[in-house]
């Protein structure tokens, strides 16, 4: 059983440092909104554009810290972006004590987090990599997959007790020192880091280098596929997602507590498919799993433009989620293991900074069309179009078999990094 494999003391450091970020930053989840409305008394104008443009301005900036990421060593960069994150955070709580705490510092922060955030994704991903054996990389992303669906359970539900007690601004305290946490775990990892794949010194990021990691997804016949796929079903997936709130907590009446366990309760399903995906990996093989675990993630949005109101309609928004939750929690770490993979070692965070940065604008991007497409129509039919675009989907999936190898393209440009010609 996966649990019992033991990956080594260095990666359990890792995954003690990703589970105190994940359970800080699910026990925060929501509450920068719920700050502008509780504290600062902002309308939906200002909620809206914190969460729209803290996304997409936090992916911009991000752009240059990829080909930044490449060159440095991934550990020392991990720390700085949770020290970065803590200290931002924790500015929240600090100008609320004093009194000084305005819509501006939270957007600040927003679009700071997020840069950070995509910049520890691509370190982490990169150290990962370096960090266990190929063989294991289901395993290991298994295990924060499951991790974080756990986190997802038991972080809103406590978070949501903090915020009634103390408010939401402790919450956010909480969340900073989550990160700090992650630094030491981070720092206590110890032993020999490799130094960057590319040799030489530093040096500035050049415009190509900026456009690089989508120009290796893009040319890699397996990648291109499921970077769309992935990217269009999380972006249509979250865009429906505050359309059904406003559904079931204003139509169909559904009390708050019931909003929150019908997301809950599913969330059980992410923990039960994380930990059947190495085992399915062992006895079906690994493009098989993605293949099939995104196509079935396909079939159940739609259901949830079928909801009504009271018991029955309760028990079928935990019946969509729960098998939309289960078969991304089996495709996910299959997935995020094939494409570290897939990607050459000299462009794992470019590559990755990228992926994150178009999933982020992305979901911003829809999340406002499909406000608008609500507000023309209604959020029932918004939902139900979310619903039939994603059934599509699976035909972006990668055809069967292809061995596991960079772009030609590519592998000259590798030889000339050896060579330093």
């Amino acid at each position: 059983m996966m649990a019992k494999r033991s990956l080594g003391r260095q990666f359990g450091w890792l995954w003690a440092a990703y589970a105190a970020s994940a359970f800080g930053t699910r026990l925060a989840f929501d509450a920068f909104p719920l700050i502008a409305i509780l504290v600062l008394h902002a309308g939906t104008t200002e909620v809206s554009l914190l969460a729209a443009a803290g996304t997409v301005v936090g992916a911009v900036v991000a752009v240059p810290l990829g080909p930044w990421v490449e060159f440095r060593r991934k550990r020392p960069v991990m720390i700085a972006m949770d020290l970065i994150r803590f200290a931002a955070l924790l500015s929240v709580p600090a100008a609320f004590a004093f009194g000084r705490l305005g819509f501006a510092q939270l957007l600040v922060v927003s679009v700071v987090v997020g840069a950070a955030d995509i910049a520890f994704t691509a370190a982490g991903g990169a150290a990962l990599k370096a960090l266990v054996r190929p063989d294991d990389l289901v395993v290991a992303n298994g295990r924060f997959e499951s991790t974080n669906w756990i986190a997802t359970v038991l972080g809103p539900p406590l978070g949501g007790a903090v915020t009634g007690l103390f408010g939401p601004v402790m919450t956010v305290l909480a969340d900073a020192v989550s990160y700090l946490f992650s630094a030491v775990g981070i720092r206590a990892i110890g032993g020999g880091e490799p130094g960057p794949a590319r040799t030489g010194a530093p040096r500035r990021p050049r415009v190509g280098d900026l456009v690089e990691g989508w120009r290796y997804i893009v040319a890699d016949p397996a990648l291109r596929p499921l970077f769309f796929n992935t990217v269009l079903v999380n972006g249509l997936i979250m865009a429906s997602a505050p359309l059904l709130a406003v559904l079931m907590l204003g139509r169909l009446g559904f009390a708050p507590w019931q909003y929150g366990l019908a997301f809950a309760v599913p969330c059980l399903g992410g923990l039960i498919g994380s930990r059947l995906a190495h085992p399915l990996v062992t006895r079906y093989g690994q493009q098989k799993v993605i293949r099939t675990a995104g196509a079935l993630r396909a079939c159940w949005p739609l259901g949830l433009a079928f909801i009504g109101p009271g018991v029955a309609g309760l028990v079928l928004v935990m019946a969509v989620e729960f098998g939309l939750i289960a078969c991304m929690g089996v495709f996910t770490p299959v997935f995020a293991a094939y494409r570290l993979e897939r990607t050459g070692a000299d462009r794992t965070a470019r590559t990755l900074s990228a992926w994150s940065i178009t999933s982020k604008v992305t979901i911003a991007v829809l999340t406002a069309l499909w406000g608008l497409l609500a507000g023309l129509t209604s959020a029932r039919t918004a939902i139900a179009v979310a619903g039939l675009l994603i059934l599509a989907t699976p035909l972006l999936l990668p055809r069967p078999a292809r061995p596991v190898t960079a772009p030609a393209e590519f592998c000259s440009g590798v030889q000339r990094d050896a060579t330093g010609a």
